[in-house]
């Protein structure tokens, strides 16, 4: 079953709603005003389902008979000018437009901005339907036709069939079926392998189940029980239940409408224009990087003019800031562009927008999102070879973009969260970057990316940081990681550190000696005074045995000062030369070797010992002995059971 997703597009009392009622049977006016007055005032839903492969006299097949090849679903929109914010919420994510113009009136204020409308949102397929044909004679519509030609010309409207219909008698709905059918299977699907998106164009409460959201799935698939966010409010909700065009089913596809019951959420904690997503994999911006056109027939738009933005179902009121030196862009001129949004929305790279004129609130220009996570530019600052790199470079050249700008790099989650690319399409990015010399991968699993450049940079900031350690420190092995880490790259993932060194190792740079780094030149040599302090603190710890004197009783009576006879007590520490048992209980290593010597010979006796026996065999005050013994049990020379010791 292939889904396509049809839209209505035209001025208000064209015949849309009666249009969708002729096609499917179901009437879209669903609210009790819109009854009243005879008018479209929000967006309303139908479906249908078509057979491949036949005449027109048999296209419609209905949802029970199934076994169908196509399903359309129908997404009607007010044709009022007060409601066209409700249109564009509608509009978007369609696959093909039904354009209305009314033969007895031709194209009126609404015909012409919805048509920007689809234009401007990348709408690719349409048909344009007369509707009211028996009401208008053949000269009057065909002078329609042509009038409609001319309007569409050179747009991708050019050409589309042009089919009369009467909603009244019927007449060229099969016909309009017929080319829905032929049109719909050449229409590119909704790509299902992408990550899950679904503007909410709906909320509301059924009894006894809850909340229930409904949209457009633009992209991906949804299964009962997966756990989904609400984006930009990142609440958490689970899939409790879906329907497609009213019926249950397990699972929803991209371009599907979509009804879904969640579970964990309230209806009051959601609103048209949130998305619900893939939990976790997305951010929320409030400034993007934009190309934008303005329309021929818009005003000059000044940089910081306030503007309405639509994208999805989303309406948020923002501000224009043309990039570059121009103080305003002129009308049907393209440019760059910064839209920074005064609250947060879901956006991606590749997605469409609206702009609409902030008073009186009219249609003026739209484009397509480049950098969904924009940092604010300087004024005057060019950017235009960036942004260009985004519009032509590909995948490659996108993340060398993005890795530019980071840097201590890119993780696979960060870089989904700037691309909206499944983890194939990074890592197919990535290894063409890495080939191609751009980047450096410093970490495999998880992914971590550096644009060659900043690795370089990073590498030399480290040696350089190594090469300040060892001047300052020369009795010192060098800084622990966690030192070069919060000293150097403050914000960056422990990965990226790692990935680094690892690679100046590999290079021959660096030397890593667990959580010790120095550079593979750095060696610690002592002046004559530094050798006697050395050898005199190893003597007086070698002649005390277990019975170990107080460190700083052995540390003030060396021939340097305090702070450089501390860093010697750490040097023989690293080399076992000396061993801590305990703070401020330090023993020589051959004392130490001794005693397990002596625990060796004790064993062939008895495998238990008691503390007074340990006592007695060396000949040390408990002072000594419970830490000695603590000490063993960590080295796992004995092992404590009750009041014992057993020898291992």
């Amino acid at each position: 079953m292939k889904h396509i997703i049809v839209g209505t597009a035209g001025h208000i009392d064209h015949g849309k709603t009666a249009l969708v009622r002729a096609l499917t049977g179901i009437d879209t006016d669903r609210l009790e005003e819109e009854k009243r007055r005879g008018i479209s005032i929000d967006i309303g839903f139908a479906s249908l389902r078509l057979a491949s492969g036949v005449g027109p006299r048999h296209a419609f097949v209905s949802p029970a008979e199934g076994g169908t090849d196509l399903e359309l679903g129908f997404v009607d929109v007010p044709g009022h000018e007060r409601f066209v914010k409700n249109m564009v919420a509608g509009i978007a994510g369609i696959d093909l437009v039904l354009f209305v113009v009314a033969a007895d009136e031709s194209i009126k204020p609404q015909t012409r901005e919805h048509f920007d409308i689809c234009r401007l949102l990348g709408i690719r397929h349409g048909i344009v339907v007369l509707t009211k044909a028996d009401l208008a004679d053949r000269e009057l519509i065909e002078l329609v036709k042509l009038e409609v030609e001319e309007f569409t010309r050179g747009s991708f409207l050019e050409g589309a069939p042009i089919i009369p219909v009467s909603s009244r008698t019927g007449e060229g709905i099969e016909r309009l079926k017929s080319e829905l059918r032929r049109m719909g299977e050449a229409v590119q699907p909704k790509d299902a392998r992408h990550h899950f998106r679904m503007p909410i164009d709906r909320v509301f409460v059924i009894k006894g189940f809850g909340t229930v959201v409904t949209g457009t799935l633009l992209s991906g698939t949804v299964e009962r029980e997966a756990e989904v966010e609400i984006y930009p409010v990142g609440l958490r909700a689970r899939v409790r239940g879906i329907e497609v065009h009213n019926q249950p089913v397990d699972r929803a596809c991209a371009g599907q409408r979509t009804a879904l019951n969640l579970a964990g959420v309230e209806s009051s904690e959601l609103a048209r224009g949130m998305v619900v997503a893939a939990a976790g994999r997305f951010r929320p911006t409030q400034r993007i990087d934009c190309l934008v056109d303005l329309l021929a027939s818009a005003r000059p738009l000044r940089h910081r003019a306030p503007v309405h933005f639509h994208t999805g179902t989303a309406e948020v009121e923002a501000e224009f800031y043309l990039l570059g030196k121009c103080p305003e862009l002129a009308p049907g001129a393209r440019a760059f562009a910064q839209i920074r949004l005064r609250a947060p929305v879901l956006a991606l790279p590749g997605d469409r927008f609206i702009i609409r004129q902030f008073s009186p609130v009219v249609t003026i220009g739209g484009g397509v999102v480049l950098d969904n996570l924009a940092e604010k530019h300087r004024s005057g600052e060019p950017v235009d070879n960036r942004l260009k790199l985004l519009v032509e470079g590909g995948p490659c050249r996108t993340l060398e973009f993005l890795l530019t700008e980071a840097n201590s790099g890119l993780g696979l989650p960060e870089i989904i969260t700037r691309t909206g690319w499944l983890e194939s399409e990074v890592e197919a990015a990535a290894a063409e970057a890495v080939r191609a010399g751009l980047a450096e991968r410093i970490s495999e699993a998880p992914l971590w990316l550096v644009h060659r450049d900043q690795f370089a940079a990073a590498a030399g900031r480290t040696v350089a940081a190594l090469e300040r350690f060892h001047a300052e420190n020369p009795l010192v092995p060098g800084p622990k990681k966690e030192f070069l880490r919060a000293s150097l790259f403050p914000g960056a993932p422990p990965a990226f550190l790692e990935g680094l060194l690892e690679r100046l190792k590999r290079n021959g740079k660096a030397a890593i000696e667990g959580n010790v780094v120095r550079l593979c030149s750095h060696q610690i040599v002592l002046n004559e005074e530094e050798s006697q302090a050395r050898e005199k603190i190893l003597a007086a710890f070698e002649q005390a045995g277990l019975t170990a004197p107080g460190v700083d009783d052995v540390l003030g009576k060396v021939p340097v000062e305090r702070s450089r006879a501390q860093k010697i007590l750490q040097m023989l520490l690293r080399e076992r030369l000396l061993i801590r048992v305990a703070d401020g209980l330090v023993f020589h290593g051959s004392a130490i070797e001794s005693l397990k010597g002596l625990l060796a010979r004790q064993k062939a006796k008895s495998e238990r010992l008691t503390v007074p026996q340990f006592k007695e065999l060396t000949g040390i005050s408990r002072k000594y002995a419970i830490p000695l013994l603590e000490f063993l049990d960590r080295e796992k020379v004995t092992r404590r059971s009750g009041n014992e010791r057993i020898i291992l």
